[in-house]
């Protein structure tokens, strides 16, 4: 699937997005710098029902959101990931195997393990500015 949208539109897309997860749970999202893999991911966990402040977990590698329904929402940046045993170190298995949502910031640092069924999103900017988000 894909879609195309600017800041505008990014909560009508995030949405569409959510209608079409089906029983997914673990998505990588592939983007240059800048690509805007964070703000969508932020528009996804609001779109949600997170209330906490969203932002990307850069330093601190995972953020845990609470979703609307009470659910545990996991938000990961392996930017400065050195060695996989870094993310072995924060416990990613338990994460990516507990049946809640885990967006990935970054996960071709971390590809090898990442869970099989893990959804490929890929986001890039358009010529006129906006964002195509396939998967």
């Amino acid at each position: 699937m894909e879609l195309i949208f600017g800041l505008e539109n990014i909560e009508e897309n995030a949405r569409t997005f959510i209608d079409n997860m089906g029983g997914n749970t673990v998505f990588a999202f592939y983007g240059k710098m800048g690509a805007g893999k964070t703000t969508f991911t932020k528009a996804l966990c609001e779109a949600l029902g997170v209330q906490d402040v969203i932002n990307s977990p850069t330093f601190a590698i995972v953020n845990e959101y609470e979703a609307g329904n009470g659910d545990p929402i996991y938000h990961f940046d392996f930017y400065r990931i050195k060695r996989i045993s870094e993310a072995y170190d924060i416990g990613v298995d338990d994460y990516f195997y507990s049946g809640n949502l885990c967006f990935i910031e970054w996960p071709e640092l971390v590809e090898e393990i990442l869970p099989e069924e893990t959804v490929k999103v890929t986001i890039e900017e358009t010529p006129d500015g906006k964002r195509r988000v396939s998967w």
